[in-house]
């Protein structure tokens, strides 16, 4: 989780890359004609694309070998983060998720800005470049917390321990780790949003050769990012936890510089694509100039009107969005009106939008109430990485007589129940689906959606029954309970599936429901629901701590997890989850799927002015 411990951002990328292998796009095409309602200034036709010289697989060892080692070196941190603010820094559970959570936050919303600087200033080589300096010189800064020991709190033996007298972290040692955290997050603001997009600018999408690459770079994405996972869970954490902690954060270190190294040796091979400009801009722009007619009284259907503006398509659009009366206001802002083109055909941007640029602007207001629902639900998720870890420690860690199992190792339980799924899923219970409903992917995206929230809700409820049994236990026998951590699976495997179903459906979702170009911002989107799910666990955490309790009895998050409840924290997302589950339902059921307008390529470009009559 990146940030909510590495869990959740692991999980992310390896439902992106699961994605992009298992799931096959499918979107209907319809037949040329069901073009644009009203009066239209139609140009259809099909722009040059400019041939480039890819860098093509020559590209891909720096690329892939940079891509790597990051990740080891993020992943090998984060993966028991969450053990190492509560053993070496001293912190209570709910200090320790609220740095997690507050921290998971501003590096899920930071790639906004990344993609935007990105896009619109410096590209993304130089942002990718300059993003992993700041990765590398956080992991620095953390790795040296645990070093020198004027950086971490001094060691707490076993009898403070057991009275709760351990001292905590002083200012300077929490502001050096909060440095290290703040340098981590300007990484992953530049790192995330560019990476695959990266990876693809190797390739000449406009050819078999460049599609069937970059097909197999998603592929080698996928294989070398299992490694990553496996090794961070099991190998890295091994070593964090039973060697040295000094050690166990060196090794990301390390990997994490010889990742810069590896990816400013490919600089003169790589396809350096330059800044096209953010289009966030056109977002804005189609407000602003509806505002601007706000007067305009729209033509009822049938009614002699002006045109609406319907130029060529973009290069990179592969498909056109029809007029739609469905947030019917925004249309004015296609209205041509009086001196809004100049002579050359080309508009006043703030004045004048196209008819595409209006609807891809419906698609993202469409997807807001959508997009609202996965906070609660991604919510249930973040708890993998702190309160699971809490009950963890408190459990029989053996395998065996000898070995025990790193707490920040059970991850792998959710990550090997989601690659067992997903193939099954793809390839035996959607062929099935797909004999009744005639659904390509056997069921609709929205309803892939609601089963991994109804998974979420299940896991909480499933997790407070097991909490309550490990208190039991922990209470009859004080200390650590002597029940194996293994009865935490049935909830981490429930939590697989949720992301399975849940994240899996909502990438696809969003990929699908967006237009080409904006596939940025769905994706970043998806990095949004879990920085509000950080905050909202933050927030509920604290509510918790401070209201739960009194009368002489703690609060159900007290330091002391035997002492607390939290199987009534659970119980209590749980409902949350409830709640958000009948508000998913009602916005799906309400919500209009996108239709496209496949284009013919024409070897001259069409004009058409028409206008409506009575």
């Amino acid at each position: 989780m990146v940030i909510k411990s590495i869990k959740e951002e692991s999980r992310s990328f390896f439902l992106y890359c699961c994605k992009n292998d298992f799931q096959k796009s499918a979107s209907p095409e319809k037949e040329p004609g069901q073009g644009t309602k009203g009066n239209a200034l139609s140009v259809s036709g099909s722009a040059c694309s400019n041939q480039k010289r890819p860098g093509g697989w020559k590209a891909m060892p720096y690329i892939l070998g940079n891509e790597t080692f990051e990740r080891l070196a993020t992943f090998g941190l984060l993966a028991n983060f969450m053990v190492y603010l509560m053993r070496e820094f001293h912190m209570d559970q709910v200090s320790a998720s609220n740095v997690l959570y507050i921290w998971s936050g501003v590096t899920n919303f930071v790639p906004l800005v990344g993609a935007f600087i990105s896009d619109v200033y410096v590209g993304r080589f130089r942002t990718i470049a300059v993003a992993s300096v700041a990765s590398f010189l956080g992991l620095l800064t953390i790795t040296l917390t645990a070093w020198i020991p004027h950086l971490h709190p001094p060691e707490c033996k076993p009898e403070q321990q057991l009275h709760g007298h351990c001292i905590g972290p002083n200012s300077a040692q929490l502001g050096v780790l909060l440095t290290g955290l703040a340098l981590l997050s300007v990484g992953s603001a530049g790192i995330r949003p560019c990476s695959i997009p990266f990876g693809i600018d190797q390739f000449d999408p406009t050819t078999e050769e460049g599609v069937k690459g970059i097909s197999s770079f998603f592929n080698w994405y996928y294989t070398t990012f299992t490694v990553v996972i496996l090794l961070t869970l099991t190998l890295v954490v091994y070593i964090q936890d039973s060697v040295s902690w000094v050690i166990g954060l060196g090794i990301p270190t390390l990997l994490m510089g010889s990742s810069i190294i590896l990816f400013l040796m490919g600089t003169r091979i790589y396809v350096h694509v330059k800044p096209q400009g953010s289009i966030f801009s056109g977002i804005v722009q189609v407000f602003v100039a509806a505002y601007k007619k706000r007067q305009l009284k729209l033509p009822a259907e049938g009614q002699e009107f002006g045109v609406f503006y319907d130029p060529p398509l973009k290069e990179n659009a592969l498909s056109k969005l029809p007029l739609t009366n469905q947030f019917r206001f925004l249309n004015k802002a296609a209205v041509i009106m009086e001196n809004e083109l100049q002579p050359d055909g080309s508009p006043n941007k703030w004045r004048l939008c196209s008819i595409q640029d209006v609807e891809e602007v419906k698609c993202l207001i469409r997807i807001i109430p959508i997009w609202a629902s996965g906070i609660i639900s991604f919510t249930s998720m973040a708890q993998q990485g702190t309160f699971t870890l809490s009950q963890a420690l408190k459990m029989d860690k053996h395998l065996g007589p000898k070995f025990q199992i790193p707490a920040g190792s059970l991850g792998i339980i959710s990550m090997i129940t989601i690659g067992i799924f997903l193939p099954i899923y793809d390839r035996i219970i959607v062929p099935a689906l797909r004999k009744f409903t005639k659904r390509e992917g056997g069921i609709t995206l929205l309803q892939r959606t609601g089963i991994g929230i109804f998974f979420s809700v299940l896991a909480m409820i499933v997790s407070g029954v097991m909490e309550k049994k490990r208190r039991t236990s922990a209470i009859l026998h004080p200390g650590v309970a002597p029940i194996s951590v293994f009865w935490l699976a049935p909830q981490l495997i429930l939590m697989g599936l949720c992301e399975a179903f849940n994240f899996l459906g909502q990438i696809e979702f969003f990929n699908k429901q967006f237009p080409e170009h904006m596939r940025s911002i769905a994706n970043s989107l998806l990095f949004c629901s879990l920085a509000g799910a950080s905050y909202l666990s933050s927030m509920v955490v604290n509510i918790v701590h401070h209201v739960s309790g009194g009368h002489g009895r703690p609060d159900w998050l007290t330091s002391d997890i035997n002492a607390g409840r939290l199987d009534y924290f659970y119980y209590l997302l749980a409902a949350m989850g409830t709640f958000n589950f009948l508000y998913f339902l009602y916005v799906a059921r309400h919500y209009r799927y996108k239709n496209n307008v496949q284009i013919e390529e024409k070897s001259e470009p069409d004009v058409e002015l028409s206008s409506m009559k009575p």
